[in-house]
């Protein structure tokens, strides 16, 4: 059981990716044009406008699996400074401040700054170096014995 779920961890992965990626983007869309629901904001307001322009932009890229750790890295970024801006001066807890949204979506990001985008990405696609797979030659050694190619 543990070897499937094993194997079936980059596709995961990718799912998670892409439906965190997908949600962050509407958000950023229901603000920049005032669709699904979402109250429109004043073009160029700081911080509303802009924020919403990273959620666009970086929930596309992340969704899509392209450039995904540096889309990543900013949208974990722009929730900090949202939660840690705008919920967390009102109460110290996320349930008491409004802002679980904000610090589920940083440590959700920031997990994909670190694991990559998974199997399924343009990345791959497009032949980026950071998402191919290493091999044993390139893999850092942690041991003292030297590496010996046979």
């Amino acid at each position: 059981m543990l070897i499937r779920l094993n194997q079936a961890q980059p596709y995961v992965l990718s799912l998670f990716r892409f439906v965190v990626g997908l949600i962050f983007a509407f958000h950023g869309a229901a603000t920049l044009f005032g669709v699904i629901g979402g109250n429109q904001a004043e073009t160029g307001a700081w911080p509303g406008w802009y924020a919403a322009l990273i959620q666009l932009v970086c929930g596309s890229l992340v969704a899509l699996g392209l450039g995904t750790r540096a889309a990543a890295f900013l949208a974990s970024g722009s929730m900090a400074y949202a939660y840690f801006k705008v919920h967390q001066p009102e109460a110290f807890l996320p349930l008491q401040n409004g802002g679980e949204s904000a610090a589920m979506f940083c440590w959700a990001f920031l997990l994909l700054v670190f694991t990559g985008p998974g199997t399924v990405a343009l990345d791959r696609f497009f032949g980026s170096r950071n998402t191919e797979a290493t091999t044993a030659e390139d893999t850092p050694r942690h041991d003292k014995t030297p590496a010996v190619s046979v």
